[in-house]
């Protein structure tokens, strides 16, 4: 069997940066508590970005979770989302017993219509917009925060996936009122699990962090007068990041380099189409994804990869097509649907040598010998 070639995996520094800090929590014995780790993390992804002020948290879900509740959405609230990605984007509005209404995509972007957004707001008035940033590729941020601003709503950036990206120069997460990251497994740089909420407004990041740590009112007792969560990241994985945070540039290089290698080997085959890059978006190209014309399906390449140990994703599937969101209403066109059904993630894992890469792109020309 040859080697497995990996979707992303984890990819520590050459350096050893996350063994540094990660030693320092243990010899200073804050393994499991907030500690330095976490307050240089949440400093220093707050300078990388531009922002004033982080909460290092558990997951990018709960960070979805705390911005909601920092927005004051609340039981019976509209909250508007995009329907192509991942249902952690929308799994907190139902957490806070909000409504989801789902937005479609478009094909420049594959992330929010803004043409489809506008529409949703004739509909319904909401309490928050959350929008995404798929792959790692900008959504037309400009134009979604003046839709917001208009509408005077809360509007809270998923850039989960999208972290070193760009939109006209300015980094993804700091347009909204809010914004998240994710440091899984998967993403282009980790924690091992874990993520950020990030804005400008000191106040409520110090909210969510009374929150995410089981709102425990200053008392010598144990008391609480709010309802807490236990959604602090703790000290060593902190460290992870501070390490990774240091190696992100090089990484975002490296994905470049595996989307433009992939654009080349296939640039000759009219059937592969691959995600949209626009002249204001600099991604961080997280996952390289192609969409098929003709008679080779998506499976048909996933299938193929995988006989040669090669794994490979299919895009996500839209929210208002999932069995526990489809009662939900859904604004588009359907643009989201089209992309799940002809697309593929092929491997974009940064520890891949060319080799590796021409050995994924051998399996798939073969379709069209």
């Amino acid at each position: 069997m040859t080697n497995k070639i990996y979707l992303s995996s984890p990819h520590m520094s050459d350096e050893g940066y996350e063994m540094k800090y990660i030693q320092e929590a243990f010899d200073t014995n804050w393994i499991a508590p907030l500690g330095k780790n976490v307050d240089e993390f949440e400093n220093e992804l707050d300078a990388k970005i531009g922002v004033k002020s982080a909460a290092a948290l558990s997951s990018g879900t709960a960070a979805i979770h705390m911005a909601l509740k920092a927005a004051g959405v609340g039981r019976g609230d509209i909250v508007f989302c995009p329907s192509l990605t991942f249902s952690a984007t929308a799994n907190p509005i139902i957490y806070q017993d909000a409504i989801p209404v789902f937005i479609d995509c478009d094909r420049e972007t594959w992330n929010m219509d803004p043409v489809a957004l506008e529409k949703a707001f004739e509909k319904y008035n909401p309490k928050a917009v959350i929008v995404v940033h798929l792959y790692g590729l900008s959504a037309d941020i400009g134009k979604i925060c003046k839709i917001c601003k208009r509408h005077n709503v809360t509007l809270i950036e998923d850039a989960a996936e999208s972290l070193g990206t760009t939109y006209k120069g300015k980094y993804t997460g700091t347009f909204g009122d809010y914004g998240i990251f994710s440091f899984n497994g998967n993403k282009i740089i980790t924690t091992s699990g874990g993520g950020m909420l990030v804005s400008d407004d000191e106040e409520r990041i110090s909210k969510v962090r009374f929150w995410s740590t089981q709102s425990r009112d200053k008392a010598r007792h144990y008391q609480h007068s709010e309802l807490g969560y236990n959604y602090r990241m703790s000290n060593v994985v902190a460290g992870i990041g501070r390490g990774q945070l240091k190696v992100l540039d090089k990484r975002v290089q490296q994905k470049k380099h595996i989307f433009e290698y992939y654009k080349n080997e296939f640039k000759d085959i009219d059937d592969i189409e691959f995600m949209p890059v626009n002249e204001w978006n600099k991604p961080n190209y997280w996952l390289s994804c192609i969409t098929l014309k003709g008679k080779i399906k998506p499976i048909d390449i996933m299938k193929a990869l995988e006989k040669d140990n090669i794994e490979s994703r299919p895009i996500w599937k839209p929210m208002h097509m999932q069995p526990f969101f489809e009662k939900y209403d859904f604004i588009g066109e359907g643009i989201s649907e089209e992309i799940f059904e002809n697309g593929v993630c092929l491997p974009s894992d940064t520890k891949m040598k060319d080799e590796d890469l021409e050995r994924i792109c051998k399996v798939i020309k073969k379709f069209w010998k």
